[in-house]
């Protein structure tokens, strides 16, 4: 644990309604690091296929992809899971759908997204006539309702780089929602909380935990979104396993990248405080 970074996992099931009972994979898979010493935002992005030491449903010692954990054996053992294989201390987690994603974007008015041409292209293939300002038509800025952002967000074939490009994505639209609220008031960002409090699938964080959070991210509105991806390219080699295609990992070169992008911050603070 680094004093003063606070963790939460956010999880987004492949699903539009989700079942807390019956949770779907959880292919959206971001940690979010408050580190209100160093004061910084930190966005880190797991790829879904990623495979994984784990406990399975019979409680047996096995591998397998990390989208499956916590469907099959529960949040907090995805919790452990990442905490085990990243060396950091993660214990609280909320988990959306694609519905919870889009309202929750709607109740700030939506977002701003850049779009190259190939994603323009698919966007319309998908038959997204409505809810981007303007109509989509070519590369550029667009502000999009929370229907169309979670189709982008959703986007694969695209771009190229499949996964590793979707999970940039998402954290385009995070970071976007995140500028928006740069002019947030405390009273707009209470509401904000309780919006997710609505629009949640599941969750172990209690209210009193959120709004400490929230006073965390508030008082880091002004800070730049840093993003990191898990795995870099190098770090992953696609593979069969079990019938599937998934991603080996070099989990130790993802350790030691976590923990210099985490920890270079706290020499920055050093130096400047001698």
């Amino acid at each position: 644990t680094v004093d003063g970074q606070h963790h939460y996992l956010l999880l987004c099931t492949d699903v539009w309604y989700g079942n807390p009972k019956n949770l779907g994979n959880t292919d959206g898979i971001i940690i979010l690091t408050l580190d209100t010493r160093a004061h910084r935002v930190m966005l880190t992005s797991i790829i879904r296929d990623a495979l994984v030491a784990r406990t399975n449903e019979e409680g047996k010692e096995g591998i397998g992809r990390i989208n499956y954990v916590a469907k099959t054996t529960g949040p907090e053992h995805l919790c452990q899971v990442i905490s085990q294989h990243l060396n950091i201390k993660l214990e609280k987690y909320i988990i959306f759908d694609f519905d919870k994603i889009q309202k929750i974007i709607d109740a700030r008015g939506g977002v701003d997204i850049t779009l190259d041409s190939s994603e323009v292209e698919y966007l319309r293939r998908y038959a997204i006539r409505r809810g981007t300002t303007p109509a989509l038509s070519r590369p550029g800025l667009y502000h999009f309702e929370g229907h169309p952002a979670v189709i982008y967000m959703r986007i694969r074939k695209a771009s190229g780089h499949g996964d590793f490009m979707r999970t940039q994505r998402v954290r385009n639209v995070l970071s976007a929602m995140a500028d928006d609220c740069r002019s947030i008031t405390y009273d707009e960002a209470k509401e904000l909380v309780n919006v997710i409090v609505e629009n949640n699938v599941m969750t172990n964080m209690n209210l009193e935990e959120m709004l400490e959070a929230m006073d965390y991210a508030y008082g880091l509105k002004d800070c730049t979104i840093e993003e990191l991806r898990i795995p870099k390219e190098e770090d992953a080699s696609p593979i069969s396993y079990a019938g599937m295609s998934v991603q080996e990992i070099n989990w130790a070169g993802c350790r030691e990248d976590l923990a210099y992008y985490l920890q270079n911050s706290f020499l920055v603070i050093d130096d400047e405080d001698e």
